[in-house]
């Protein structure tokens, strides 16, 4: 929890010193901010191990920057983020999470305007008053009150990404505990749902008081809502609320079956249980005799026993939404969903030849301790220059570097993959850009060179639905173009879907065999689950990848299946689910 709060100050320090105009130091901030956010142990654990030494071998992270972060670790607060916060008093985290707000429009907007929040930034907009201002103009002032009103939809709502780690590491420090006997999440987190609300831990004990005691003792809480012998509640200071439950043992099972919902899927269950005699609640499944008003016991130790004695297939918690599951698993359909542990490679990388944090090399070697079979190096391409975007000589030199790596790991295989009796291999591919007349911006002779290449829109976003359609499908009819890249361009709280009509990019990705990627990178999750379900009934295939920028990033990966598992998707579906010579096969 440490590392996302650090994390946060050091990206609000990157913006308030690039509002000034500052150089260099904005880009060091960021990247110590992302290698702290990627961190797998907590900062503060590094600290108490090894000092400021220690701090100082994290990549991104020197002597200045440790200071600060053994100042926050002691104090709570860094004094340089204090004194950038008291010349510039502006809600930082609100206003640049509206789409198309950068720090020096924070800074415009507060030195012509002293909007301080996101209320003084609807009240200037809706009074006409932005529109006025030097460089912003109608357009922008109504693009941001359409950036207002997304994020007043999503309110309230934190991303999968960001509270899983921590719903980790809260089961993980209750485990500790010798007094847990079971332990896990529930409700939306366990169905993994994109977005979440607020979280429900799920125990059994035996010894409750102590248990709850560690609990509300935990780093981090800044509200006990409520303390009892079965419920307790917090608020963290990430602002999410977290109940944990103490349940008796012969009641886990439905207990978990109940709070992990959904409530729509659970409402039709007890409908079931109810026409078979049977009543379905928290506590159990129980055979009623209504003459005598009696209630027998069942069911209830586990969830398996629990759907079983209703006459159904047990539904993984992905699918548990009244969409076809329950239907399915009464007629033992469900489908054999893609597992944690099915995917062989990643194929949606950014290195360090094009601003990602890390080499080729570095990423490898991650892949391999994963388990990988096959890593894609996919840089981007030239249109992109923010992001360093290779052109045509660079992606050549950067096939050498790959070819050198792969002769390398043939000769030497790490042993991970020995005892596989397999080779890892490293493939290139890259990220290239679809211009706004469908046009790729890498020549089809370099294309030709790669492994396979992924495309994707990174401008121009707000086209009218036919064009971006048309846009889109010229692309995909590139016979180069293997992978459409995060398909509909939302991003998660920020920013909507671009409008296209998915039912022709579907038409026109089973024509031209393109690929559609579900991309696992937190803010983005894109394809959703109904979209990918969609692909599956279209018979379109798809690839999870992480569009890592850092190596830690590979371990995003989890998102993308789950929003895979929520789509119904198998294995036959996703492509690096196969083996490279197959993949590659459907690729080319």
């Amino acid at each position: 929890m440490n590392n996302q709060e650090i994390a946060k100050i050091f990206y609000e320090i990157a913006l308030y010193l690039e509002m000034q105009d500052v150089a260099f130091k904005p880009q060091a901030y960021e990247r110590a901010a992302l290698n702290l956010e990627t961190l797998s142990e907590d900062i503060e654990e590094i600290y108490k191990k090894g000092g400021l030494k220690a701090l100082e071998e994290i990549p991104g992270i020197g002597k200045n920057m440790s200071e600060k972060i053994v100042e926050y670790l002691k104090t709570g607060k860094i004094k340089e983020h204090q004194a950038l916060r008291k010349k510039m008093p502006v809600n930082l985290e609100e206003l640049t999470s509206v789409e198309g707000i950068g720090p020096k429009m924070v800074r415009d907007l507060y030195k012509n305007l002293k909007i301080k929040n996101l209320q003084d930034l609807e009240k200037a907009a809706k009074a006409g008053k932005i529109r006025k201002l030097p460089n912003f103009g109608l357009k922008t002032e109504q693009n941001i009150l359409e950036g207002i009103a997304f994020l007043k939809r999503s309110k309230g709502r934190f991303l999968l990404g960001e509270i899983l780690p921590i719903v980790y590491e809260i089961i993980d420090k209750l485990k500790s505990l010798k007094e847990i006997k079971e332990i896990t999440e529930a409700g939306s987190v366990r169905r993994r749902k994109e977005t979440i609300g607020d979280v429900d831990i799920l125990i059994t004990t035996s010894n409750p008081k102590k248990v709850i005691d560690y609990f509300v003792s935990m780093p981090g809480i800044v509200k006990i809502w409520g303390k009892g012998p079965t419920k307790t509640s917090i608020r963290l200071r990430e602002g999410f609320d977290v109940d944990l439950r103490v349940l008796p043992e012969k009641q886990f099972g439905s207990a978990l079956q109940y709070f992990t919902g959904s409530k729509e899927h659970n409402i039709v269950l007890r409908k079931i249980a109810m026409d078979k005699g049977l009543k379905l609640s928290e506590y159990g499944l129980f055979k009623v005799t209504r003459g005598k008003r009696q209630e027998t016991w069942i069911a209830g130790k586990t969830e398996k026993e629990v759907y079983k004695a209703l006459g159904l297939d047990y539904p993984e918690p992905e699918l548990r939404e009244n969409q076809g599951e329950i239907e399915a698993a009464l007629k033992n359909k469900l489908p054999k969903i893609i597992g944690y542990k099915d995917i062989l490679g990643d194929l949606h990388i950014q290195s360090d030849w094009n601003g990602g944090e890390n080499s080729i090399e570095e990423l490898s070697e991650v892949a391999q301790k994963m388990g990988y079979q096959y890593l894609g190096i996919s840089d981007h391409t030239k249109f992109l220059r923010i992001e360093h975007g290779l052109n045509e000589k660079q992606l050549a030199q950067q096939r050498k570097e790959i070819d050198k790596l792969n002769s390398k790991f043939k000769i030497d295989p790490p042993e991970i993959l020995r005892k596989q009796n397999s080779k890892f291999m490293i493939l290139q591919g890259c990220e290239a850009n679809i211009l706004a007349d469908g046009s790729i911006d890498i020549k089809d002779d370099s294309l030709e060179k790669l492994d396979y290449v992924i495309a994707g829109v990174h401008s121009q976003m707000k086209m009218p639905k036919e064009k971006m359609t048309k846009r889109i499908i010229k692309a995909m009819k590139n016979p180069h173009l293997d992978i459409l890249s995060h398909p509909t361009g939302r991003i998660l709280k920020r920013r909507e879907e671009y409008q296209i009509d998915f039912d022709k990019i579907l038409r026109a990705a089973k024509e031209t065999k393109t690929i559609l990627e579900i991309n696992s990178f937190p803010e983005r999750l894109d394809l959703n689950d109904q979209n990918i379900r969609r692909a599956k009934e279209a018979g379109v295939k798809m690839v999870i990848n992480t569009d890592a920028h850092h190596k830690d990033h590979l371990r995003f990966m989890e998102y993308g299946i789950a929003q895979a598992r929520r789509g119904w998707a198998e294995k036959k579906d996703i492509i690096n689910c196969w083996p490279v010579e197959k993949m590659l096969k459907m690729l080319k």
